[in-house]
């Protein structure tokens, strides 16, 4: 059966890809206005996300409305990263653009010219978008964290298709050390999801006003290695065209001291909020951010782990 749904998803692909792109992110959004009829437990799960940020700020049917573009907008990314990861870079930069980037890597403030730079990024329009953007920065490789798919042959498939954009990518729960080993040898740009349910080892911290687990991954990488930290936002500028914006430097230091991981985090959450806010439908409202904290285990004693290599967002140790 594996094999089974390698092979057609490779046809469907191979389909995808032989059409035009702006063709492709219609099909996109043509198949997420039937997912939003069709997956009721994905539909409810959007409306009661968006109605606990925006409930007090629009009424039950601009929800509603909200929602249903949030999916036909999943659709249109989903398909359209399929299309786009067959694309080399000139004909990437026909359809994405990537703004501010000064931020992050000219300027005295941004540190040493040619160290590797950290983005906390997320589920903002077509991500898949992130890897191509080594073709802004010359001398520079994209490098970027994954779970791997249950499905071996899927998973092989997926890596197939985003390896070919030369993004390095790392399975976060295995590959830690191979990612701290690249950090170091060569010259990355490392995004770091971090908007989606850490686990019972994430932060507890505020979005949109509600407690919710927070990965650390990001904070912690740019601390452990001294590398500048920003936002990556993209959003959807129309149909089959994106824009990449870089936000401002997010501190890592404060009074020559290093600041907690709570607090760099925070300064993350704070952006994504406002990215958001920005276009409300751009973002991954299906997944259940807010989940409640468990309760807490009897303390164990303290392990050391030096060698560590998990990725993981259930708890990052980097």
């Amino acid at each position: 059966m594996d094999s089974v749904l390698y092979y057609i998803a490779r046809v469907l692909v191979a389909l995808l890809q032989s059409l035009p792109l702006t063709l492709v992110a219609r099909i996109g959004r043509a198949g997420g206005s039937l997912a939003y009829w069709c997956d009721a437990r994905h539909r409810r799960v959007a409306i009661q996300n968006l109605t606990a940020a925006f409930g007090t700020e629009k009424n039950a049917d601009e929800i509603r409305a909200l929602a249903a573009e949030n999916f036909r907008r999943l659709g249109e990314n989903y398909a359209s990263a399929v299309k786009t990861a067959a694309m080399n870079g000139p004909e990437i930069k026909q359809h994405m653009d990537v703004v501010d980037v000064e931020k992050s890597f000219f300027g005295p403030e941004v540190g040493p010219a040619r160290s590797s730079r950290v983005f906390a990024i997320g589920h903002f329009g077509n991500f898949e978008l992130f890897a191509h953007g080594v073709h802004v920065v010359p001398g520079y490789r994209g490098a970027t964290t994954y779970r791997a798919l249950r499905s071996p042959a899927l998973n092989r498939l997926l890596l197939d298709l985003r390896r070919k954009s030369g993004c390095l990518f790392f399975e976060r729960r295995t590959e830690g050390a191979a990612l701290r080993e690249a950090a170091r040898a060569e010259h990355l740009m490392i995004g770091l999801l971090a908007d989606q349910h850490a686990g019972d080892r994430g932060l507890r911290l505020p979005f949109f006003g509600r407690d919710c687990a927070t990965s650390k991954a990001p904070a912690i990488f740019a601390l452990r290695f001294e590398l500048p930290l920003h936002t990556a936002i993209c959003y959807r500028v129309r149909l089959g065209h994106w824009r990449i914006e870089i936000g401002d430097r997010i501190p890592t230091h404060e009074n020559g001291q290093p600041r907690s991981v709570e607090a760099i985090m925070l300064d993350v959450n704070r952006a994504f909020e406002v990215a958001v806010r920005r276009d409300p439908a751009n973002w991954f409202w299906v997944h259940r951010r807010w989940k409640p904290a468990k309760a807490s285990p009897p303390a164990k004693p303290a392990v050391t782990e030096p060698n560590s290599t998990s990725l993981d967002p259930d708890g990052e140790r980097i």
